[in-house]
């Protein structure tokens, strides 16, 4: 997918990303807490200033979020699986960059098996917060 064009997101871009976001949550049946997009479009609000987030197209049916201060992906939603979207928004990240982490849900081997492809390796399965919480592994990506 080379003429993927890939930017910077901004607000306008917040609501079309909670709705990509609350589409993947609703298809899930191991997704416990999913939210509407409008509690999600919250979420982004809040951290929109704090985080490096890149959308795709001019729809805004993909993006990433990465958090510079904990090197960490915070995010990755695709509307559109297996056509190298989730493959150029990670190399995006990885410019400029020697490692990066990030948690993925123990169920959701879709994304683990991406991750896996894109160089991240399992360092760890995390403790739950609370005994109903999804439990996750932490991946690491190294130059």
């Amino acid at each position: 997918m080379t003429d993927l064009a890939i930017s910077e997101a901004t607000r306008a871009d917040i609501p079309a990303m909670a709705k990509v976001v609350a589409d993947w949550e609703a298809s899930l049946p191991w997704m416990k807490n999913s939210y509407d997009a409008q509690k999600i479009a919250r979420f982004l609000y809040a951290a929109f200033d704090e985080r490096q987030i890149f959308v795709t197209g001019d729809t805004a049916n993909a993006y990433i979020a990465y958090d510079e201060a904990t090197q960490r992906i915070g995010g990755l939603y695709s509307a559109v699986t297996g056509a190298g979207v989730g493959k150029a928004l990670v190399d995006k990240v990885k410019e400029g960059r020697d490692f990066i982490c990030l948690y993925t849900h123990i169920p959701n081997e879709a994304a683990q098996k991406f991750y896996r492809c894109e160089g991240f390796v399992v360092v760890e399965q995390c403790e739950q917060e609370t005994p109903d919480a999804i439990p996750e592994l932490r991946m690491e990506w190294r130059k």
